[in-house]
């Protein structure tokens, strides 16, 4: 079986770290981007498994990366989480009604973390 592919959108070195160690020793092929033009590239050249997307980017936030993607034909399969460390309330709404397909607040609950990411790579659609 071949390595599921998550393309990782977070501008926060330590926060990008942070989500690769949680999602260690699962098999899975990080794809990297620090910003929202270089997420959407990303997406529509390389066509991960799964886009983990910080809501909270520079220049394009998270949720103008989210309605794009999924209002582009090539792409608009792939879910999306969202990741916020602004849990306001009205958050997880926004998120989702931007095009995701979850929401996430920070700091990560780990093991449901992990858990959302299998769902969404090995659940039968």
């Amino acid at each position: 079986m071949e390595s599921k592919k998550i393309l990782l959108v977070e501008d926060n070195e330590v926060n990008m770290r942070l989500v690769k160690l949680t999602l260690k020793n699962q098999d899975y092929d990080f794809i990297e981007a620090s910003n929202g033009e270089d997420a959407i590239d990303l997406a529509e050249e390389l066509k991960p498994d799964l886009i983990i997307l910080d809501i909270q980017l520079p220049k394009m936030d998270g949720y103008e990366v989210a309605r794009t993607l999924k209002n582009t034909e090539s792409v608009k399969h792939i879910p999306i989480i969202g990741l916020t460390a602004h849990a306001m309330k009205g958050d997880e709404e926004r998120v989702l009604n931007a095009g995701c397909n979850a929401y996430v607040s920070k700091p990560l609950d780990t093991s449901q973390f992990r858990g959302l990411v299998k769902s969404f790579l090995f659940e039968k659609k």
